[in-house]
């Protein structure tokens, strides 16, 4: 894992945001290891509870209590004043925590935990917003689910909110787990209706119009002004590879952007905003569990959640520039079912394409490159939208 050292420095942080240490004592890290917070804690008469790394120290994903089966020797404090007490008092009852190692360079990262009963029954995940952005995230999808709860669906399930509040100044939101099995493939028809489903929401009462779902975070950042648009007709030359069909990848769970999304001249539905494979699977009742709601957002073109999909795969498979066009050139095909032409389905492509640009700016955060590298070569050439 090569940003393994990164991962645990942001783990240290973490913890001593939800595991406040008392009368702590600095201690330097011996050669093998990373931070060993018992010599810390040792004089401080507090209770402690052993946690190991999983699945190893040097590829970090989990922090989990120890066990005679998975030795560890990092201690945190577990009185009332950390967030393993605080989530018992929550839940009427004490629980355990697992934490998840988030990768070190995500605009959404914040602390994931996992809460369990003392009979290792999963009760809850927890979203934790420890900056101004990740609050405001989590505050949104809170909004979203309340909204959901109250709204029919027939294909799309959610996860319930179970507490939603603040400590320490950190933003709290316990959801109910989803009974995922096992991620695995999403029949396409499956597909297709979820993403109907959820572009349709803005026409229930419950969530009013699309444009009703505000962006919060216009109030903590600069709106810039979105990279150059785009087209009609597609980009001459060969058709890049297809990722394949829609489908759930492997393991492994990023914020809501309604703002973000500018009404085109197909606008007007809503999208859940990371219709990523790894945030759905299909539900035992058949249905589908979808979760990660932090970016479902309106005024957008129908089929954004299909193409997010589609790019996201692709990304898994060529570089980010191959990606987009593949995501161009598929267009039609993975449009078709929504009842797209080849020229809406391409201008929604590229539409898409240039409001996940205007996301990675807004967040200040560009993981696929700067847009001149990956998006601007495949829309300079064309027809610009009007």
């Amino acid at each position: 894992m090569r940003d393994r050292r990164a991962r645990l420095s942001y783990l240290d942080e973490v913890i001593t945001l939800l595991y406040p240490p008392v009368n702590a004592v600095p201690r330097t890290p011996g050669p093998y290891e990373d931070t060993d917070p018992s010599d810390r804690l040792r004089a401080t008469g507090e209770p402690t509870t052993a946690y190991a790394l999983t699945p190893s120290r040097f590829l970090p994903r989990r922090l989990v209590p120890r066990s005679r089966w998975l030795p560890g020797r990092r201690r945190l404090p577990g009185g009332s004043g950390t967030i393993e007490g605080h989530l018992s008092e929550v839940f009427g009852q004490h629980v355990g925590i697992t934490l998840h190692v988030r990768p070190a360079r995500r605009a959404n990262r914040k602390p994931v935990l996992e809460v369990r009963a003392a009979t290792g029954e999963r009760l809850a995940f927890v979203k934790m917003g420890d900056t101004d952005r990740a609050r405001a995230l989590v505050r949104h999808e809170a909004m979203t689910l309340a909204l959901l709860a109250v709204t029919p669906l027939k294909t799309v399930v959610v996860p319930t909110i179970l507490h939603h509040g603040t400590w320490n100044d950190l933003e709290v939101l316990a959801l109910s787990p989803l009974p995922i099995r096992r991620l695995r493939r999403v029949p396409h028809t499956l597909f297709t209706q979820a993403v109907v489903e959820i572009a349709t929401l803005g026409l229930h009462p419950s969530l009013g119009t699309p444009a009703a779902c505000s962006d919060p975070l216009d109030t903590i950042t600069v709106r810039p002004e979105p990279p150059a648009a785009t087209a009609r007709s597609g980009p001459s030359g060969t058709t890049p590879p297809s990722p394949g069909p829609p489908g759930t990848a492997t393991a492994g769970p990023e914020p809501l952007d309604t703002a973000t999304t500018r009404p085109g001249p197909l606008g007007g539905h809503c999208w859940h905003g990371d219709f990523s494979p790894w945030n759905i699977a299909p539900s035992p009742d058949g249905r589908l569990l979808v979760w990660d709601w932090e970016r479902f957002g309106g005024g957008v073109p129908l089929g954004f959640d299909a193409l997010h999909h589609f790019f996201q795969r692709a990304l898994r498979r060529m570089p980010p520039d191959i990606a987009a066009a593949a995501c161009l050139a598929h267009a039609l095909p993975t449009l078709a079912p929504y009842g797209l032409s080849a020229a809406q389905a391409r201008e929604t492509a590229v539409h898409y394409l240039i409001t996940l640009a205007d996301r990675h700016e807004r967040d200040g955060h560009h993981p696929l490159g700067p847009p001149s590298r990956w998006l601007s070569p495949l829309v300079d050439p064309l027809e610009v939208l009007t």
